[in-house]
């Protein structure tokens, strides 16, 4: 629901001590979202972030909202419980490359082909850092970790990729240290009906600082990263031809063609399609068979062993 308040960042700073290791990309994050939050014109108590296991996950502890610090990898599968029995409500899920992707992954693709209405902010920092270090389901082939002292020998995720195969409606990628554009995602996100992902490329100064230096540094910035935006044109290949940036395009050919380039690296909303919400579809079917039914008697059915009583 809308609300007349005028709220502002702090409102939506909690009274908890933020406990992420200093310079952390999160604090980042944290403030970037904390920041956007009065865009949305909700009252506080209509606003719910729901998160896994892993740094990120403590996430709800420090937004001044309804919140939710759940199990390993099932935060969608709760947060899709929340969202469609409390559609009023704005439901984000809260992730890492870990939780999201390894216990998780089987419950995100779901969410993401569902189309249920939840924002998925993914913090990929390309190792796993509450656990002190081991290597992650993005992690490049070849990573020294604790968990693979010799090299691991798994091929990464691409969760961009990954999630534009499991047809989600909305995908997109930025980056921690640059505030104005994870900002302009996340109000894409928002005003998107149906399930967003954003990838959000994310520093861990402590068990894999620099991981994306390249596409923060002032000097190479430039031709490292693709910035995607509506109607602009580029070229998958130097030589190749020149292709206008569509996300709207309910072909999702192109968009995981973009996905797979690594130089440069592609930032920004690859799709963005309009499906039916799967909140609503449940919502329809729900009324169709009270008309059709009426309202169950729950003290007769339990009474006459009946599967439906009017």
């Amino acid at each position: 629901m809308k609300t007349e308040l005028t709220l502002s960042v702090k409102d939506f700073k909690s009274d908890q001590e933020v406990r992420w290791c200093p310079g952390c990309g999160d604090y980042a994050i944290l403030a970037a979202v904390q920041g956007f939050m009065p865009e949305l014109g909700l009252a506080k108590e209509n606003i719910v972030f729901v998160s896994g296991i892993g740094c990120s996950s403590r996430f709800p502890y420090y937004m001044n909202t309804y919140g939710m610090h759940s199990i390993h990898g099932r935060a969608p599968a709760i947060a899709t419980g929340l969202a469609t029995s409390r559609r009023d409500l704005s439901v984000w899920v809260v992730t890492g490359d870990g939780d999201a992707l390894s216990i998780g992954g089987n419950h995100l693709i779901h969410a993401l082909r569902r189309n249920v209405n939840l924002k998925i902010l993914l913090f990929n920092n390309r190792i796993y850092g509450l656990t002190k270090g081991q290597y992650s389901p993005t992690s490049e082939v070849g990573k020294i970790t604790k968990s693979t002292p010799m090299g691991s020998l798994d091929a990464p995720f691409n969760p961009v990729s990954l999630a534009i195969g499991a047809e989600a409606s909305f995908v997109a990628r930025t980056i921690d240290s640059d505030r104005k554009h994870l900002t302009e995602v996340l109000r894409a996100a928002a005003a998107h009906p149906g399930t967003a992902l954003i990838e959000i490329y994310q520093n861990c100064n402590i068990f894999n600082d620099g991981a994306f230096d390249s596409l923060k540094d002032p000097a190479t910035r430039d031709s490292a990263l693709l910035r995607l935006e509506q109607g602009r044109p580029y070229r998958l290949a130097p030589d190749g031809e020149e292709i206008v940036h569509d996300a709207h395009d309910p072909d999702p050919t192109r968009a995981f063609a973009l996905s797979r380039l690594h130089h440069p690296t592609p930032i920004g909303v690859f799709r963005d399609v309009e499906r039916p919400v799967y909140d609503t579809l449940m919502a329809d079917q729900l009324d169709t068979a009270v008309e059709l039914h009426g309202k169950g008697d729950l003290a007769a059915l339990l009474a006459g062993g009946d599967t439906w009583t009017v």
